[in-house]
């Protein structure tokens, strides 16, 4: 690795306040049902990250894929109130278990429920950074998702594909986080190489156009879990000056490398670095 992408990712283990989006991918089975033992392996990372003194905050998905498991629905529904009833029965499934997983751990949690209309609505919005203020004061890990109940247009866009890479993106303006992790089932954003190999891209000075025609280009390789949304989230919390790091969330270990400032995912550093 280049001397520079080390001397970069040496500012991640002093970030003060992070952020971690967990796809659904990461937290769903194929079969539909919440992966359970990758949840618990989640959860003891971002308590250790905790301990270490890091501020917190988890933008998890995965509510419609956990209500449909419930449900015993073998396909996405397709009618915008059968999703919303999948997202109400998930969200108290992914809830509990979040609550009994970073209890094991010594943790509290507090569920918030967000639109993207809270963010342009001023006395919410001032209503909602209190709060999760407060419940990191606390030292309680607050756990974001979209508020597919009362969604319209967001949950029919698919949640699962980038929604919430989107609203993780205004969480960390809101709470002013120092370090954006979005964690998918790919290992970064990767680029071709001879013989039709690809190679992972270790970190980016800046997302661009060149950035975007590697996704579009080579979509079944670089697409998985949204890569897209999730460039354009960490190109957007770069021009507050916070970096971002997009990793394999089935990678046990992933999160722990990042915060050691290893090399693992693909950086993209803040345009203040």
């Amino acid at each position: 690795m280049k001397r520079s992408s080390l001397k970069y990712r040496s500012v991640i283990p002093e970030a003060r306040r992070v952020v971690i989006k967990i796809g659904s991918r990461v937290l769903i089975q194929k079969t539909g049902r919440p992966d359970k033992r990758r949840m618990r392996s989640l959860v003891h990372e971002i308590a250790a990250i905790q301990a270490m003194g890091h501020e917190v905050v988890v933008v998890s998905s995965g509510a419609v894929g956990a209500g449909m498991a419930a449900l015993g629905m073998k396909t996405r529904p397709e009618t915008l109130p059968e999703l919303q009833m999948a997202a109400a029965i998930g969200q108290t499934r992914l809830m509990s278990y979040y609550d009994e997983f970073f209890g094991q751990r010594g943790c509290k949690v507090g569920q918030v429920l967000l639109t993207h209309s809270d963010f342009q609505h001023k006395i919410r919005l001032t209503n909602a950074r209190r709060t999760m203020d407060t419940l990191i004061r606390h030292k309680v890990i607050p756990i974001i998702n979209e508020n597919d109940v009362v969604a319209d247009e967001e949950i029919k866009a698919d949640l699962t594909l980038g929604d919430n890479d989107y609203l993780a993106s205004l969480v960390v303006k809101l709470i002013r986080a120092d370090l954006l992790i979005l964690l998918t089932t790919v290992d970064g954003l990767r680029e071709s190489r001879a013989q039709g190999r690809t190679r992972r891209v270790r970190y980016l000075e800046s997302v661009n156009r060149k950035t975007y025609a590697l996704v579009n280009v080579h979509n079944s390789q670089l697409s998985k879990g949204g890569m897209a949304t999730k460039l354009k989230a960490a190109a957007s919390v770069a021009k507050t000056g916070c970096c971002a790091v997009i990793a394999n969330g089935r990678q046990t270990g992933a999160l722990t490398s990042i915060m050691a400032g290893e090399d693992c995912g693909t950086l993209i550093l803040a345009s203040a670095v």
